[in-house]
């Protein structure tokens, strides 16, 4: 490495965060950019270990970081960037929302706070679209061969650039308005400005991508159509079908799953319409969130910025330990309490509650009943149980709930039931070496395979099913 102690000299700097007064009165993104004397010193602190888990633990993608490390505090910028875009076709997103396994990963991280990856990630990719640097990339022959990409979320995009680049002619189906599936209506633009998605579609387009929207693969195009079509099919279609509650009350007006309330918004602030959906909104209301993963902590935001009269957070879950437990070791993701940019803003987080009832009156949801838990150890597989505390039964009041308890699997739509493909036993699709479906022709990949999971795994899975598309459209 260019700066053998640099770990010693330079401490963690973390991005700037917008003022909260400033940031809760728009959408904008909430970080300000490092500059660039900064992030050479934090791409310094890379400390040449012996055993970069970062990126052959951490990464799920694989990024080469001490790579791109080094090249940053040598200013080699561009060089950076393709080492980068080797294993990554969309880092402005990942180094946007990635939760950053890397950092947690990192050497440093034992004893040190990490170095600061996901930054100098972002930092590169948008050096390089601001030096004309990432250009289109079409190829230099065509196969012939034709691929359908149900799904535009990171798998979809991800295994439709990789196809195109390989000389296939790929279309890509998404039945919404817009392409970009969870990108888009999942996250909210306080955390990833939809300008940046569309930035990448035009390099994407001028690789011979071609863009459906509108289009219900299954209903609209039939799958017997779509088979005597393509040369082979490939299923992105992520983990969409949410997880509900069965408890009394769950059907009064102002309980809502989590993603339809984020959708609404992420389509107001581009001008879209709701499709004649009931508008909902957090304004002047005190707002419930039964969940507390990502999801969760987006609706805290988008509430905050709506202008929620009150917040609060449950999560069935006991309150995580503040540091590594010794069950938990480094490099392992560390199972901690966090702060997200939205907790932050404002809100009330309650841990180890059972939501028992949903209250109301003349069909609008007025509250609900809870109790708290207490919960056992763990036992040697890690596996934790709890008992409701006798006499700890308490109501809060509420005008809207929103459900951000996870997702169960992919859709069960025509293309899954027609097609007969295998399901495992939580509902997700089965997959072979090749990402292939128990149907041949037909791969699948990202959230419709793992279930729920992070953006920077399903980028991986589709250029994973991209290598086995192009397979076996070869060996064919």
């Amino acid at each position: 490495m260019g700066k053998v102690n640099g770990f010693i000299e330079y401490k963690r700097e973390d991005p700037i965060k917008r003022p909260i007064e400033e940031r809760i009165r728009d959408y904008n993104e909430f970080e300000t950019p490092v500059q660039e004397d900064s992030l050479k010193k934090q791409a310094a602190r890379c400390m040449d270990c012996g055993v970069p888990h970062c990126h052959t633990y951490g990464c799920p993608t694989q990024n080469r970081i001490p790579d791109w490390n080094d090249l940053v505090y040598r200013s080699h910028w561009e060089q950076a960037l393709q080492v980068l875009h080797s294993t990554d076709n969309f880092p402005e997103f990942t180094g946007r929302v990635c939760p950053a396994p890397c950092e947690a990963a990192c050497t440093l991280a034992i004893n040190q706070p990490a170095v600061s990856i996901r930054q100098i990630e972002l930092a590169i990719i948008e050096r390089g679209w601001k030096e004309g640097w990432v250009k289109p990339e079409p190829a230099d022959f065509k196969s012939g061969k034709r691929i359908a990409v149900v799904g535009s979320g990171p798998a979809g995009l991800a295994v439709a650039q990789q196809l195109a680049r390989k000389g296939h002619r790929v279309i890509v189906f998404e039945r919404a308005d817009k392409i970009g599936g969870l990108l888009r209506y999942g996250i909210p633009d306080f955390k990833l400005e939809k300008w940046v998605i569309d930035r990448r579609l035009e390099q994407m387009k001028a690789e011979g991508v071609r863009f459906e929207t509108n289009v219900d693969a299954g209903i609209d195009l039939s799958l017997k159509y779509m088979m005597n079509s393509f040369d082979a099919l490939a299923l992105t279609a992520g983990s969409t079908i949410p997880r509900d509650l069965d408890i009394p009350g769950r059907d009064l007006e102002g309980v809502h799953f989590a993603m339809d309330f984020l959708i609404q918004q992420n389509r107001r602030i581009s001008g879209l319409n709701l499709n004649g959906q009931k508008e909902l909104s957090a304004k002047g209301k005190r707002v419930i969130i039964l969940g507390g993963g990502d999801t969760g902590s987006d609706c805290v935001g988008t509430s905050k910025r709506q202008g929620a009269a009150s917040i609060e957070q449950i999560e069935l879950l006991p309150v995580p330990p503040k540091v590594r437990t010794p069950d938990n070791p480094w490099p392992v993701w560390p199972l901690v309490f966090r702060t997200t940019s939205s907790h932050e803003e404002g809100c009330n987080r309650s841990f180890s509650i059972l939501t028992k009832e949903f209250t109301g009156q003349n069909g609008q949801v007025n509250g609900l009943k809870a109790i708290k838990l207490e919960w056992t150890e763990a036992d040697k597989y890690g596996r934790r149980e709890f008992k409701e505390i006798p006499g700890s039964e308490f109501e809060i009041p509420a005008d809207m709930i929103l459900l951000s308890m996870g997702f169960i699997h992919v859709e069960h739509g025509p293309l899954v039931l027609d097609g007969n493909i295998k399901l495992d036993k939580r509902g997700n699709i089965c997959i072979d070496d090749n990402f292939m479906t128990s149907v041949p022709r037909i791969f699948a990949g990202g959230d419709a395979v793992m279930g729920a999971s992070l953006v920077v795994r399903s980028l991986f899975q589709g250029r994973q099913m991209a290598e086995g598309i192009d397979r076996y459209l070869k060996n064919s």
